[in-house]
């Protein structure tokens, strides 16, 4: 007896090994509550036919907006080159002697109700470069604190001696110089170029105590110019600019016109076609265009709407004739692989 004891005593003092098994509980053992909702005909149908119904009418709705939506569309580009540098447009545009004054004229198709937006929309021009996106200082634009933080900047950060561009970066060196103006009967149409940049750009981005500098002062001129006194917060032209397009065909806003215009209205438009397009095969156009609930002209958004609509209709009606004309009862264990015989008939 007492060898006994002694043998179950060593036993109880011995280490135990350490468990590998998990501490119990409902979420490791999977045993929470969960929705595990079956997909009958009934409500797989239902489905498609609220979708359908709830779809259809919203693409209707946003196609009949985007229709009634004004758009003019000018292609200027090639037109404003004089008929001598029609072979040598990059001439043209890189000379100083040349005059760069284009009049054209739009005629109002419909009436378009004030106010009526003007942009610029370039193609092939590809913001969305890497190195073209990172040529940029947001401390520098933010803060005159950040003046000399140029070294993300490259090719147009400085001038010589370390003197700082302001702004500096491909993205401001690049800035869109073409001008528009508008006339109607001889008489000049006012354009408002105030608030057509992001209010959150102006009041966080682009700061009040930093003005340009040293801008476009190099001996290869890039785009518009900057006046020296005023911040960049009040640049807006500049801030619609440095929001880089993700795609290669793009609009910006250029201003708006504060009035209505009516149908067949001519409009004379004085260009200085100053940008240039023409040394990597871009277009410039010029839109002007009223907007509705959905923003401006864009069919693909109603289109969209009235396809995914119109196809869970017709799948709704395809499964309504499925089950009508060949039923079959719901979770029939007949239909289970080991519930059939090998030529795949239920036994």
């Amino acid at each position: 007896m007492s060898s006994n004891s002694k043998e179950t005593d060593g036993d109880s003092s011995a280490p135990r090994r350490n468990s590998k098994k998990p501490k119990y509980s409902r979420f490791t053992q999977q045993e929470l509550p969960a929705c595990k909702p079956i997909l009958t005909p009934g409500w797989v149908i239902a489905t498609f036919i609220v979708v359908g119904v709830v779809f259809i009418p919203i693409g209707l709705a946003s196609l009949f907006a985007s229709q009634r939506v004004v758009e003019i569309v000018d292609h200027y580009d090639s037109d404003c080159v004089p008929a001598n540098f029609s072979n040598n447009k990059l001439g043209f545009i890189q000379s100083r002697e040349t005059n760069k004054t284009c009049t054209r004229n739009i005629i109002v198709p419909k009436k378009m109700k004030g106010p009526v937006y003007i942009y610029y929309q370039l193609d092939n021009f590809y913001q969305n470069h890497r190195r073209y996106v990172k040529s940029r200082s947001d401390k520098q634009l933010r803060s005159k604190a950040y003046e000399h933080d140029t070294s993300t900047c490259d090719p147009e950060g400085t001038l010589p001696h370390d003197i700082p561009i302001v702004p500096c970066g491909l993205i401001a060196w690049s800035l869109f110089n073409d001008t528009y103006g508008f006339f109607v009967d001889n008489q000049s149409i006012d354009v408002s170029k105030k608030n057509i940049a992001w209010k959150s750009d102006k009041d966080k981005k682009f700061g009040k105590d930093i003005f340009p500098k040293n801008f476009q002062s190099g001996s290869l001129i890039g785009g518009a110019k900057l006046n020296e006194s005023i911040p960049l917060s009040e640049q807006e032209d500049l801030i619609v600019w440095m929001r880089t397009a993700a795609l290669p065909n793009f609009r910006k806003l250029y201003g708006r016109i504060e009035r209505d215009l009516d149908v067949d209205t001519k409009i004379t438009v004085v260009i200085q076609n100053n940008y240039n397009t023409y040394s990597f095969g871009g277009k410039k156009k010029l839109v002007l265009s009223t907007t509705s609930w959905i923003g401006g002209k864009n069919d693909f958004l109603g289109i969209a709407y009235l396809t995914v609509g119109s196809l869970c209709l017709f799948l709704a009606v395809c499964f309504i004739v499925v089950y009508v004309v060949k039923p079959r009862p719901l979770g029939d264990p007949s239909f289970l692989s080991w519930n059939r015989n090998p030529s795949g008939h239920p036994n």
